[in-house]
C-alpha cells in the first residue's frame, strides 16, 4: 500500500479538526469519499446521528457540573464567570457574532447565564462528544459556516434579540442594538456591506439611527432590519423597496435619508 500523499495527509488533518475524530477513523471515512472532505466529514457526522449514546445525557450532565463554580453558581445555571470562562474554552469570540451562535446554541436566557437544561439539549448533538475539545471543533465549524448559511445566520441574528434584552423589557434599547448590530454584520457573520458598489450599509444605517432614531428597537423592527440587510447587500440600488411595500416606517425613512444623502453628495 502507497504512503499517504501530502494531500492526503492535510484531508485527515482538517477531518480531525472539524470532527473530533481519530485519524484511523478519519482515513476511514476519507478513503470511502475520495478524500473529498466537505462528503467525508458529512458522512461522519450522518453516521453519528444513527449511532445510540444512551449516557450522553449523563455524561453532558456531568461536564455541566464541572463548569460550575460551586461557591457562586446555582445548582442548574452557569453564573457570568462561569459561562464566560467556558465560552472562552470553547473558542467564542465575545466581542463578534460567534457570541450570539453560542448564546443560541445553549438556548441562554441572557448573555451572562447558561443553563444545565440548555447546555444539555444544546450538546445533545449528533457526531459531538462530551468533551470540551469536541465542543470546540464543532463550534469552530459552525462558525465558520455562519458567513454562508442564511438560514443558520438567521436563526442566530433572531436569538440575539431574545438574549440581548434587559430583565422583563420587551425592546432594545437603541445603543445595545447599534452594539449587536455592529457585532452580527461583521466576519464571521456576514457582513452588511453591498456586494457591487460596496456600500458599508451598516454605516449608514447606524448614522442615520444616531440621527434621526430616538425610540427603543421592538422585535419587529430588529426582524426587519436583517430582512432588508440580505436584500440590500445584492441590489445597493434599493430597488426591491417601495413605498407601497410592508416594509416599517423607520426602513422608509432610512431608504429616503440615504438617497436624499446620496443625492447631495453627488451635486458635492
Amino acid at each position: 500500500m502507497a504512503p499517504p500523499s501530502t494531500t492526503q495527509k492535510a484531508a485527515v488533518a482538517s477531518f480531525v479538526s472539524i470532527t473530533g475524530a481519530s485519524d484511523k477513523i478519519a482515513t476511514r471515512f476519507l478513503k470511502t469519499s475520495g478524500y473529498k472532505l466537505n462528503e467525508a466529514v458529512d458522512a461522519f457526522f450522518q453516521a453519528s446521528a444513527n449511532t445510540s449514546h444512551p449516557n450522553k445525557l449523563v455524561q453532558l450532565a456531568k461536564l455541566f457540573d464541572s463548569l460550575r463554580n460551586d461557591a457562586e453558581d446555582q445548582k442548574d445555571v452557569l453564573g457570568a464567570d462561569s459561562s464566560m470562562q467556558y465560552l472562552n474554552s470553547i473558542g467564542v469570540d465575545l466581542e463578534g457574532a460567534s457570541l450570539f451562535l453560542a448564546m443560541e446554541l445553549v438556548q441562554a436566557p441572557t448573555i451572562g447565564e447558561i443553563t444545565r437544561d440548555g447546555f444539555i439539549k444544546g450538546w445533545n448533538t449528533p457526531g459531538v462528544e462530551t468533551k470540551i475539545e469536541s465542543q470546540k471543533q464543532y463550534f469552530k465549524r459552525l462558525t465558520t459556516s455562519m458567513s454562508t448559511d442564511r438560514d443558520l445566520f438567521r436563526k442566530v441574528y433572531r436569538y440575539a434579540f431574545v438574549v440581548g434584552k434587559e430583565g422583563d423589557q420587551r425592546a432594545l434599547s437603541l445603543d445595545n442594538a447599534i452594539v449587536y448590530w455592529e457585532m452580527l454584520f461583521k466576519k464571521p457573520g456576514q457582513a452588511w456591506v453591498g456586494s457591487i458598489a460596496g456600500v458599508d450599509w451598516l454605516a449608514e444605517w447606524i448614522a442615520f439611527l444616531r440621527e434621526n432614531w430616538t425610540r427603543s428597537v421592538s422585535r419587529d423592527m430588529w426582524n426587519q432590519t436583517f430582512e432588508f440587510a440580505t436584500k440590500s447587500m445584492q441590489d445597493e440600488a434599493l430597488s426591491f423597496w417601495s413605498e407601497d411595500g410592508a416594509w416599517p416606517g423607520v426602513i422608509d425613512q432610512f431608504v429616503a435619508w440615504y438617497r436624499r444623502k446620496s443625492e447631495m453628495d453627488v451635486d458635492a
